[in-house]
């Protein structure tokens, strides 16, 4: 099921979704939403085309392929293009896109999901869950917290049983973002020691606006993600001239974290086990057979559909840390993982693991490494509070590069249970 729904009638803002129902006793299985980051990237071109949803797409050829390690073996499963102006998302207020920022792009989401709700009442009862990726750090959890708070002083018919959380590759915090950037890429050979001590020397990222001799030194330690893939380091770059030019475009200006987002490394797109797989996916969306069978582009927006919004130029609010509501919602008793592709430059292990040190949480189990079958998927080491899992060889899409383990992920978060820690 796919189609458009409204979240503010007066402006006729409007998101795009696409809904799959789980594979087997559907009416017994929660509902999970899924969330793309940018901001202003589609949750259907990434999510669902290129990494859990059910159907993907390929290169030379016009039908999409069944994902046999989609995520809707485990749940219902919604992918929504958030904020307006994304995908096929869009609003009858021009001036509404200049007033973007995770502010109201929470309001939107919490304003789609009660009017879905409503609209498919058979799962109202359900279980409900948010995942997603990078800028989705700041996307699932302000959603949840407004879930969070206005579940306590909702009608019972717009109530929604939101159990938990899990966010991958995600920003979190600023400073140690950027910090576990450099870090990592140094501690994988990716930037020499002079660029390194230049910029431990010279940078201060809790401070703004970073000095001169220390935006050159960033300057150095992007110009080598200009050579190879900043979101999965050891996977090759696309070399395909009729179609790379499309992903070396800059995104968005102005998003978190504040001080690397100028760069114009840090907007490069991201891609799969084919760098070239984004292209594809971008011709299958745009023709006109498809989107009359989504439903989708009813308006004839002006303007062709794109991984991320070129429309979108202004993003108003991004704090600089979301351990705030990372720390109230564990408070509340929110199921929350957080999982980490251990290949990603982009948001990297390291920096995560910072981030996650930042929020003083006891451990209750320590470093311990977990099994996808015979192999070892990753390591996990569990707070009080918090799951943190890492995907052994897996870049920013974890789905993407580890479907098998993905979904193996997944379906133990949805089941309250810790991955195997033993092979099988």
């Amino acid at each position: 099921m796919q189609g458009i729904l409204l979240v503010n009638e007066s402006h006729g803002r409007a998101l795009f979704y696409w809904f799959f129902e789980a594979t087997h006793k559907p009416h017994e299985k929660p509902v999970l939403l899924w969330l793309n980051g940018g901001p202003g990237c589609s949750s259907i071109g990434y999510g669902e085309a290129e990494e859990l949803g059910p159907f993907l797409t390929q290169k030379g050829k016009p039908e999409l392929k069944f994902n046999p390690h989609s995520w809707n073996k485990a749940a219902n499963l919604l992918f929504v293009e958030s904020p307006i102006g994304v995908g096929f998302s869009y609003t009858n207020t021009s001036s509404d896109i200049n007033q973007l920022g995770d502010t109201i792009t929470a309001k939107d989401s919490y304003a789609f999901l009660v009017n879905w709700f409503r609209r498919f009442p058979q799962f109202k009862s359900h279980d409900f869950y948010i995942s997603g990726e990078s800028y989705a750090g700041h996307y699932v959890p302000q959603l949840a917290e407004l879930i969070f708070d206005s579940n306590i002083n909702v009608p019972n018919e717009d109530y929604i049983n939101l159990r938990g959380f899990m966010i991958g590759n995600a920003l979190l915090d600023d400073d140690t973002d950027q910090t576990g950037m450099v870090d990592y890429a140094w501690d994988h050979a990716v930037i020499s020691d002079r660029v390194y001590n230049d910029i431990k020397s010279k940078c201060n990222f809790s401070v703004e606006p970073l000095s001169h001799v220390c935006n050159r030194a960033l300057d150095r330690y992007f110009d080598v993600y200009k050579i190879i893939d900043m979101y999965s380091l050891y996977a090759p770059t696309c070399v395909n001239s009729s179609l790379s030019s499309t992903r070396q475009r800059p995104l968005i200006h102005g998003i978190a974290p504040r001080l690397f987002s100028k760069f114009d490394g840090w907007h490069k797109r991201p891609a799969g086990y084919d760098p070239c797989l984004s292209n594809y996916t971008e011709v299958y969306m745009n023709r006109p057979d498809v989107q009359e069978a989504l439903h989708a582009n009813v308006t004839k927006i002006p303007y062709p559909w794109t991984h991320c919004s070129e429309n979108i130029t202004f993003w108003g609010d991004a704090p600089a840390s979301i351990l705030p509501i990372i720390k109230k919602l564990i408070a509340g008793g929110l199921r929350i993982w957080v999982f980490s592709g251990d290949t990603d430059g982009r948001i990297p292990v390291t920096s995560t693991r910072y981030t996650l040190r930042k929020l003083g949480l006891n451990t209750t189990q320590e470093w311990t490494p977990w099994y996808s079958n015979q192999q070892v998927g990753g390591w996990t080491i569990a707070y009080d509070g918090l799951m943190f899992v890492t995907i052994r060889g897996a870049g920013h899409q974890v789905p993407t590069f580890k479907p098998k383990q993905a979904l193996q992920l997944i379906r133990h978060f949805l089941a309250n249970e810790k991955l195997p820690t033993a092979p099988f």
